[in-house]
This record gives structure tokens, sequence and C-alpha cells, in this order.
């Protein structure tokens, strides 16, 4: 199966999700949020530097619980502005 390629709001979607993880971890390491997640720490690495810039929903709201998130604000925060 031949994936579609992404758009550029599609990339700069997942590159704000990306930052906005990086900046919600803070110090905490890869690891122990990969592990309260139930996903693998390279997994979060992709995540958090773009080169997995469509995670799934569910590892999304996995994330989001692991790093005290709603999927509110992760929405609000990584949809790009429309000018």
């Amino acid at each position: 199966m031949v994936r579609t390629p992404l758009t550029p709001e599609e990339r700069e979607r997942g590159e704000r999700l990306g930052r906005l993880l990086r900046e919600a971890r803070g110090d905490r390491s890869v690891n122990e949020i990969a592990t309260r997640a139930g996903i693998s720490a390279e997994t979060l690495r992709k995540i958090e530097t773009g080169r997995a810039p469509t995670p799934a929903f569910f590892t999304v709201a996995a994330l989001a619980g692991a790093l005290g998130l709603s999927m509110d604000e992760i929405a609000s925060r990584c949809t790009p502005v429309r000018v």
C-alpha cells in the first residue's frame, strides 16, 4: 500500500505536536513518559522530532494522559493558524 504524501499543513501540525510534547515533558525522560503512555521510547522520539507527524489518535491520547494535557489543549495548540 502506498501512502499519500503529507500536506504542508500535516507536517506543520506534526511539528507543533512534537514541540508541545517536548515542552510538556520538561526534564522528565523520554523513557519515563513513553512507559507511562504504554508506547516505545522510539515512538515518542519520532513524534517529538516530527519523523512521525501523524501518530494514531490513541497514541496521542495516551501521551496526553501521561503528560497531564487535555486533548482540547493539544488540538488547539497543534492546529495551524489560518491567515
